[in-house]
């Protein structure tokens, strides 16, 4: 859809160095994306929900018959590894602030994946400042400075750089055209690409994407007509791009053939993200009936049978393409204070890592430094002298029943898991309202991923009203004592500043796992009401069109919109 448009308007404040991205020049670009892409985008998220209300009436998920020539087609493959992508035995993830920037280029992992979605808290400082410190870092000229007065700057050798925009549901209300928010993924995609991109290609390198939270081949299509029309603008060489889509979806889990179809010029691989993956089984299926209930959050892992099915899936998928097939994170975070549980947590991670290894993958993420060597060295025991094992295709067979089937998983749920859900959701979204992504929480690493698991299925077992192991049943009347409980142990002894944190967190808790209607992310809801600079935020209800006012390009929304 190419449509006329407008200047875009910056409506957030401007801090040190912000003119450095927000540049007419660069504004100019990323309203050229709007204008050709806007509309698509749009109609594909429309598209989405209409997909979950088939799904919700009743609609089972199945490999599509139209792309059955794709799947059975076995000779095409997807473009070979581009410079700095041939070795990706360990990425390491993390927000794009600058003190995780330093560590993470001075971490000896193989890729850096500059997070500006799960691990970020999109705030318009985060983002755009997120934007000066990739700017500064593709450059070489990242330096953080310690409370202590110690100046950390970068060393010579650097991981790759690849850069993790926001997913196409979510929305930018500091830069406005036509009076209506702009994609955040255009904005992230944009701002970085025209600043960034020329100067990666003259260093070696190239502009490298994850793309997140996909859930079609269509969808696919739209980002890779996205990088033919970037290169495009900025004179840049078709095929220079390289993106690894991230395999989070359910919905996606069967279009994995097609997805890396559309973007085989551009394609680097897929990653099993394992966190959003289970958080898209049970938001896809929580209307459906009790067999789809999931048991505790941890008693969900990756040999558990539908995960097994997927991951054995994207391995074969991606090697039969030619594509690297990228593991998920480690969730455990160690700890620098306490030997044992250190050791205990890379005991765990590396028994992960060579798993993964074992089963075919080529790399995957960490998100801690201390834990890129145990990362290698499993992948070492493996790969040995090679870069990846493409070449390898496992003898699998994986069927649509296979991949939502919870046969051979012990649908058990505990007060104890109740009591974890809310308690996690409770202590993760008061940081990220705080403004942190990425957050250590008992021995784990959380992001928006891991907590989407927590609310949702809160929502689902409160909709089945779900029997504990102990006997009750989950109802409201039981979360309510619940959440009050744990409001009271995480309340006590602090400030009031720190208290209403944790209130705001109780109400996107109870805005999101609690009602009628369980949305499909708490991030649209949360950001609007917490995270945009105040005096843009909505006071009084938030209702879905308010959220979705970046989708209206058929024109002008109201000129009351606080957005």
């Amino acid at each position: 859809m190419n449509r006329p448009n407008g200047t875009p308007t910056v409506r957030g404040t401007m801090h040190p160095r912000f003119d450095e991205i927000v540049t007419p020049e660069a504004l100019a670009f990323v309203a050229k994306l709007d204008s050709e892409f806007a509309g698509r985008r749009a109609e594909l998220l429309q598209a989405r929900r209409q997909h979950s209300r088939r799904i919700n009436q009743g609609a089972d998920l199945d490999f599509l018959p139209e792309t059955k020539s794709i799947r059975e087609d076995d000779t095409w493959q997807v473009a070979p590894p581009a410079p700095g992508l041939h070795d990706r035995r360990c990425e390491m993830v993390s927000p794009a602030n600058r003190k995780m920037a330093v560590h993470a280029l001075n971490s000896g992992a193989n890729v850096w994946l500059a997070d500006l979605e799960d691990a970020t808290a999109p705030t318009w400082q985060n983002i755009i400042a997120g934007q000066v410190n990739l700017f500064d870092a593709v450059r070489g000229q990242l330096t953080y400075d310690e409370s202590n007065g110690e100046k950390l700057s970068v060393g010579e050798h650097r991981p790759t750089l690849v850069m993790r925009p926001r997913g196409w549901h979510l929305c930018e209300k500091h830069i406005t055209i036509d009076s209506r928010p702009m994609s955040a993924t255009l904005v992230d995609f944009g701002l970085y690409f025209f600043h960034n991109a020329q100067k990666l290609i003259d260093l070696g390198a190239g502009p490298y994407f994850y793309l997140p939270k996909i859930e079609n081949h269509h969808e696919a299509r739209l980002w890779n007509d996205v990088f033919v029309f970037a290169q495009n603008e900025l004179g840049i060489p078709q095929g220079t791009i390289r993106a690894t889509v991230l395999i989070e979806t359910i919905t996606s889990a069967f279009e994995m053939d097609e997805i890396l179809y559309e973007l085989r010029e551009h394609s680097s691989g897929l990653n099993a993200g394992r966190w959003d993956y289970i958080f898209s089984y049970v938001r896809t299926f929580a209307q459906r009936g009790e067999e789809f209930v999931l048991p505790d959050r941890d008693k969900v892992t990756m040999t558990t049978p539908f995960m097994r099915a997927y991951t054995q899936l994207l391995v074969d998928t991606c090697h039969k393409r030619g594509a690297h097939a990228i593991g998920g994170p480690a969730a455990v975070n160690p700890t620098l204070q306490d030997e044992e549980r250190r050791l205990r947590a890379l005991n765990v991670v590396r028994a992960e890592k060579e798993r993964e290894a074992s089963e075919g993958f080529d790399g995957s993420w960490v998100a801690h430094p201390a834990l890129v060597e145990t990362c290698q060295v499993a992948y070492a025991g493996v790969l040995g002298g090679k870069d990846d094992q493409r070449d390898l295709r496992p003898s699998i067979s994986v069927t649509a029943t296979d991949l939502v089937s919870l046969d051979g998983v012990q649908q058990t749920i505990s007060l104890q898991g109740v009591r974890t859900n809310v308690s996690v959701a409770l202590r993760y979204l008061a940081a990220w309202i705080g403004g942190r992504g990425a957050v250590a929480i008992d021995t784990l690493m959380e992001d928006a991923a891991t907590v989407e698991i927590s609310r949702a299925q809160l929502w689902q077992w409160l909709r089945h009203e779900s029997q504990l192991a102990e006997g009750p049943f989950v109802t409201r009347d039981l979360l309510d004592r619940v959440v009050e409980e744990e409001m009271t142990k995480l309340t006590r002894g602090l400030d009031d500043r720190h208290t209403e944190r944790y209130q705001q967190a109780r109400g996107v808790l109870e805005e999101t796992a609690f009602g009628d209607y369980l949305p499909g992310f708490f991030t649209t809801y949360a950001y609007v009401r917490y995270l945009i600079d105040r005096p843009l935020r909505i006071s009084g209800p938030i209702d879905k069109e308010d959220i979705r006012q970046s989708e209206n390009v058929g024109g002008p929304v109201g000129a009351t919109s606080a957005a």
